[in-house]
This record gives C-alpha cells, sequence and structure tokens, in this order.
C-alpha cells in the first residue's frame, strides 16, 4: 500500500509550476536473511501492480521519467507509465543510483555502512562528516541541480518522476527537514516520494504533510 500521506498531497502541491516526485522504489523482493539487498532484487508482482495503480493515479500529468539504473527502479518507472498510459522513455541517471550523488569513496564508506545498517548510518551521516563521501548539504545541493535542470523545459501542471533509493531520499529529505536523528518509522516506504517544486529563489518541498522551502542561492 501507498503511505497515508502521499495521495492526499495531491491537493498540496501547486497547479501553476511543474511538480517533481521524487519517490523510492514499488515493492521489491527481500534480502536473503534480512541483509543489505543487491542491485538485482526484482519487484514483486505486487509491488509492479502498485506503480501501475499509482501511475493510473496520477495519469497524463507524468511529462517525464528519470531512474536510478539498478532494474527495480527501471521497472517502477515503467510501470508507472502503463498505469499512467503514458509513452515516454526513462532517462537513466547515475545521480538517482545508491550510492548514488553522496558517496564518492565506496571503499571507505561500504564497510561501516554493511557494520551500521541503514538508519544507523543516515544518522551517522546526517551528524557526523565522513570521509568517502559528501555532507547532506553537499549532496543535496548535487540532487537540487539534477532536479532544477529536469523541470526547465516543463510546463504548468506536468510532473516529473524520479526514480531512486531510500538510502538518497532519507539524506536528501531530512538534510532539508534540518534533522539529525530519525528512527525507522521515519525511513521512506517503498514507492513513497516527496513532492518538489521551484520559483525563481527557492526550494519547496513536501514530505508526509510536512512543507518547506530553502533557497536556491544556498545550493545552486
Amino acid at each position: 500500500m501507498l503511505h497515508p500521506s502521499l495521495e492526499p498531497a495531491l491537493a498540496q502541491i501547486p497547479q501553476d509550476r511543474p511538480v517533481i516526485l521524487f519517490t523510492r522504489h514499488s515493492l521489491r523482493e527481500l534480502a536473503p536473511n534480512n541483509g543489505v539487498p543487491s542491485y538485482d532484487l526484482p519487484l514483486t508482482p505486487e509491488g509492479v501492480l502498485l506503480a501501475e495503480q499509482w501511475g493510473a493515479t496520477l495519469g497524463k500529468k507524468i511529462s517525464a521519467f528519470y531512474s536510478s539504473p539498478v532494474g527495480r527502479c527501471l521497472d517502477t518507472a515503467l510501470a508507472m507509465a502503463r498505469g499512467a498510459d503514458v509513452a515516454l522513455a526513462i532517462e537513466q541517471t547515475k545521480v538517482l543510483v545508491e550510492p548514488g550523488c553522496f558517496v564518492h569513496s565506496i571503499r571507505h564508506v561500504g564497510p561501516l555502512f554493511l557494520q551500521m545498517g541503514p538508519v544507523a548510518f543516515a544518522n551517522h551521516h546526517l551528524q557526523h562528516m565522513m570521509e568517502g563521501i559528501l555532507s547532506p548539504k553537499e549532496g543535496a545541493a548535487k540532487l537540487i541541480e539534477h532536479f532544477y535542470q529536469s523541470q526547465q523545459q516543463q510546463t504548468a501542471g506536468n510532473l516529473i518522476v524520479h526514480v531512486s533509493h531510500d538510502t538518497i531520499i532519507a539524506a536528501f529529505i531530512y538534510h532539508l527537514l534540518q534533522k539529525t536523528q530519525i528512527n525507522e518509522e521515519d525511513w521512506p516506504w517503498m514507492m513513497e516520494g516527496a513532492w518538489l517544486w521551484f520559483d525563481n529563489s527557492s526550494l519547496y518541498y513536501l514530505w508526509r504533510g510536512i512543507q518547506g522551502q530553502v533557497s536556491l542561492a544556498d545550493y545552486l
């Protein structure tokens, strides 16, 4: 099922500008022994159906898709496109893939991530500088630049979908919210996303009913 705050947000997003949905992929198969999921874990049949249903809800407002190259993200975008009945190419970008825009040396960061697990690692990242990983603000700046460019040629009312992973979304959105401590309940659900839009000076975001903004001058 979708996170209960996701669909009501449709009434809160603006209609007079392009809007971005920065979403986690849909329901996937479980990792063996509850370990770190590998890139090859596919969507479940329920996950494909959920993505199709969500795409049908969003409909033809969807005007572009961007995705992590990982199969479950691409398959989420494809299922959403089928549900929305739109024929759009899926543009793959490494900015959206794990470890993506935050990590520049997996050799330094990987062992700590495996040792701590996603939530504890995210808290460590939000609180401390670490070798091999950009600060939350530096990583968020790379994502904001990507999002900003993706909506430049879009028109009011268009919806641009970016399909990514839980770790990327968590680092980004909780940095914007200025949180330095999160727990399991804060973690992005599968098929959950943040809504984003721009004006000339600010990025606006909506996450679980919480709306805020940041100055573009701080990031671009």
